[in-house]
């Protein structure tokens, strides 16, 4: 039976089941957290990020979350330095110039800061002369550490990155470092045998196109020469100089 988890990842937690990359390393992974035998993350949420992941034990329905083609939006909790203002949110919302490319056209807008946030271990460094804000920020693409280029690039550096939604599943309800089962929804089939492809009718236009290609080339060898070509064709049968043609005798 298929499942799917919804699980809210604190901070500083590997977002995957064991840590490979450092052996004797103390560094928190999923395992930690979540006791669920053969289910894996669809999708990653960077290890300084915290929020919304979604697990499964499916293949089909991971490819189908996390596959950049289906632009399954997701929406962030952003606390930056500094106030931001509407001409840098207007800027993210276009599109923002970054090392590997633009940006996709995003939804953005300031909010105030979450009334159901948790506090951050350790928190986030502050400084007194420098105001903080927040803002959500919905995207439809994932470029690596796309959120904290974005905001650095209009001149905001990310302080805190929540994950809050990813198409329609949310946070909402669940605590830092809780997950919880999730109703698995229909994932979209392959094509049904009437919206597939007629391989009879592919495979007799490509044999009636062979043809004509065949008939065409055939007309082009075997062509009707031309007046001068038959002309010149005469002149090599009779070897008779052209001035003197005209002076043989006629037959009786």
């Amino acid at each position: 039976m298929t499942r799917l988890i919804r699980f809210n990842k604190p901070y500083d937690v590997l977002p995957q089941f064991t840590d490979s990359g450092s052996q004797g390393s103390t560094r928190q992974t999923l395992s930690a957290f979540i006791d669920c035998p053969g289910v894996y993350a669809a999708g990653r949420l960077d290890r300084d990020s915290e929020g919304l992941m979604l697990l499964t034990d499916t293949g089909r329905l991971q490819a189908w979350i996390s596959d950049p083609q289906h632009k399954m939006a997701k929406t962030y909790w952003v606390q930056v330095e500094g106030q931001m203002d509407t001409a840098a949110v207007s800027a993210l919302e276009k599109g923002v110039e970054l090392k590997d490319g633009l940006t996709r056209p995003a939804k953005a807008h300031l909010m105030a800061e979450p009334a159901q946030l948790w506090a951050r271990t350790p928190p986030i460094r502050t400084r007194k002369s420098i105001p903080t804000s927040w803002v959500s920020l919905t995207l439809r693409e994932g470029k690596n550490r796309q959120v904290r280029r974005m905001t650095a690039a209009v001149g905001f550096p990310t302080l805190r990155l929540i994950r809050y939604s990813i198409g329609a599943w949310t946070l909402d309800g669940l605590s830092q470092g809780a997950w919880a089962d999730l109703e698995v929804p229909n994932i979209p089939g392959p094509a049904k045998p009437s919206q597939l492809p007629n391989r009879r009718a592919q495979k007799t236009r490509a044999k009636n196109t062979k043809a004509q290609k065949t008939d065409a080339q055939s007309r082009i060898q075997t062509k009707i020469p031309s007046k001068a070509e038959a002309k010149h064709k005469q002149d090599r049968k009779d070897p008779t100089p052209r001035s003197s043609r005209g002076n043989r005798p006629r037959k009786p």
